[in-house]
């Protein structure tokens, strides 16, 4: 009879193997690129075991359809984002230089 942990893969909190995250976290960058987001100025990188996302966006939503895209492509990976949404409002206020 075989043995029944072989065939359910990896214990369940255990890490993914490295190669594995950086397909995944490829295949993300290869999504950001290319889907509705077309985000080249996100950046992400793997990190003591974690994945850092970083970056800035145009809008809150962006932000929002950016972290919904990475948790989806990266679920089950420790992940941290640095997402930035670039101030694009007119200034209330003149500069004083």
């Amino acid at each position: 009879m075989s043995d029944p942990v072989a065939r359910q893969g990896p214990a369940a909190g255990a890490a993914p193997p490295a190669q594995n995250v950086e397909y995944r976290v490829a295949h993300l960058q290869d999504r950001l690129a290319a889907e509705e987001l077309g985000e080249l100025g996100v950046r992400s990188e793997i990190r003591a075991g974690a994945v850092v996302v970083t970056g800035t966006v145009p809008s809150a939503q962006c932000r929002e359809t950016l972290l919904r895209v990475v948790h989806e492509e990266l679920a089950g990976i420790t992940v941290h984002s640095d997402i930035v949404v670039a101030e694009t409002a007119r200034p209330d206020h003149a500069e004083e230089l």
